[in-house]
């Protein structure tokens, strides 16, 4: 690679919020379209299925989700490591940091796929899948779970591209899936009318095309170091770093989408309308939710690499940065949240019921969309910074400490609304956000106070 190219790939030198802005539009577009992938299920299966299947695809799709974010999480100790090692310019181990990561994750998707296929319908028991959902909830679940490898190995080159500064490869990827999730779940949904199934089996389909198709393109393209088969090995004290990083922010991820099934699980208590409702409101949430989400990313990459150059000043200001850009696209989200639900629920939903029980589960989220904006950014800074435990413990907090226990006190009040239980979200977030300031104002003064 050219010393042009190599320079656009490191966040160390020039301007801050350019070079954020140009790595994180491209991860927002990624994200965009990945909701548009799940999105589509839902879309499809609302406008040509029952609210049985409706309720499958949601209630599947969150298991699934929840799978995705512990191998995003795990991939995130990838992308810190690499970055690091771009920054600290010890291209020679970065080669061996991917292919360290390609034979930790083989073995991961060889349990995760023996695992989720097998236990499937217990899944979907502990979910408190409607009973006239639960086959269809069941079905999904394990026909997603057949095609985990691909999604791990998506969320691992994903990983690699973002540790080297380039978020245009991702987003190709991902463009590539979403176009055939679309054609698949027209074809087996709409035409041949295999409903939560044809739309599980798109999804299969599509992850498999997009990472052949991606490999295909990855293979003409350079990396800004040396890289071969001979990278390929267990590098044991390599996959420990990538551990060391990788897994409180797993285990965090994971607990959160616990805590967000078990939400989902006391929702589906309430009915198939209930149920439904809440899960057209969280593919709505996915693309609120965007824009923060692209800086807690970036943000992880952005800092990694300033870490490792030892310029913590610049890390600071990208933060700053991302929060200041997310929050003004949060204002518009939000109020577009909370006034105008029904027409944004409407979209995936025919059902007027239906409509209406998202459109309220979704206020409480236009609170959460302003919030968010602030705590990703800091998730991500910390990240960035190594300081994963810290992510984790904040992570689990809001969500046992606040978010479980509120959402099951709402729902027990009577004539309980979405909404009241909805409001469990933002009360989590307003907390996590207390103990991040509290955290970074400690850091600073210890920083500070060190020769």
């Amino acid at each position: 690679m050219d010393k042009r190219k190599q320079q656009n790939l490191l966040f160390t030198e020039g301007p801050v919020l350019a070079p954020l802005l140009r790595f994180a539009i491209p991860v927002l577009f990624a994200l965009l379209l990945q909701a548009m992938y799940g999105g589509t299920d839902l879309l499809i299966v609302g406008q040509f299925a029952s609210a049985a299947d409706v309720s499958a695809v949601s209630t599947g799709s969150q298991v699934m989700q929840s799978v995705t974010s512990v191998i995003t999480g795990l991939a995130m100790g990838t992308t810190i490591l690499l970055g690091q090692k771009m920054g600290q310019k010890q291209e020679g181990e970065a080669g061996d940091v991917i292919g360290g990561s390609i034979c930790l994750f083989a073995v991961v998707a060889a349990v995760i796929t023996l695992v989720m296929t097998a236990g499937a319908p217990a899944l979907s028991r502990i979910m408190h899948a409607p009973e006239e959902a639960f086959d269809k909830t069941s079905s999904y679940v394990r026909i997603c779970s057949a095609g985990s490898g691909f999604i791990i190995a998506y969320n691992v080159l994903g990983s690699v591209f973002r540790g080297i500064g380039d978020s245009k490869t991702p987003l190709l990827a991902v463009f590539i899936a979403c176009v055939f999730n679309i054609v698949g779940d027209l074809f087996f949904v709409a035409v041949l009318g295999m409903a939560s199934r044809g739309a599980a089996l798109a999804t299969v389909m599509a992850q498999g095309v997009s990472v052949i198709l991606s490999l295909l393109i990855i293979r003409r393209r350079q990396l800004p170091f040396a890289f071969s088969r001979a990278n390929i090995r267990f590098h044991k004290s390599l996959i420990r770093k990538i551990l060391v990083l990788g897994f409180p922010i797993a285990l965090q991820d994971f607990l959160v989408s616990v805590s967000f099934l078990v939400i989902i699980a006391i929702i589906n208590g309430l009915g198939v309308i209930a149920s439904a409702g809440v899960g057209v409101a969280e593919k709505l949430c996915t693309f609120i939710l965007m824009m923060p989400s692209a800086f807690s990313q970036s943000m992880s990459a952005f800092v990694a690499q300033n870490f490792g150059a030892g310029k913590m000043d610049r890390a600071k200001r990208g933060m700053v940065c991302g929060m200041a850009v997310s929050f003004g696209f949060g204002l518009l989200l939000s109020y577009l949240s909370f006034f105008h639900g029904a027409l944004l629920t409407g979209i995936f939903a025919k059902d007027s019921q239906i409509v209406l029980a998202g459109a309220d589960y979704l206020k409480a989220y236009a609170i959460d969309t302003l919030l968010v904006s602030f705590l990703f950014c800091f998730t991500g800074y910390f990240n960035g910074c190594g300081r994963t435990a810290f992510v984790m413990i904040q992570g689990i907090m809001g969500a046992f400490c606040v978010r479980i226990p509120m959402s099951y006190f709402m729902s027990r009040q009577p004539d309980a609304s979405l909404f009241q239980v909805g409001l469990a979200i933002p009360m989590s977030t307003v907390v996590q956000i207390l103990v991040c300031v509290i955290y970074f104002a400690r850091s600073q003064r210890q920083s500070a106070s060190t020769p």
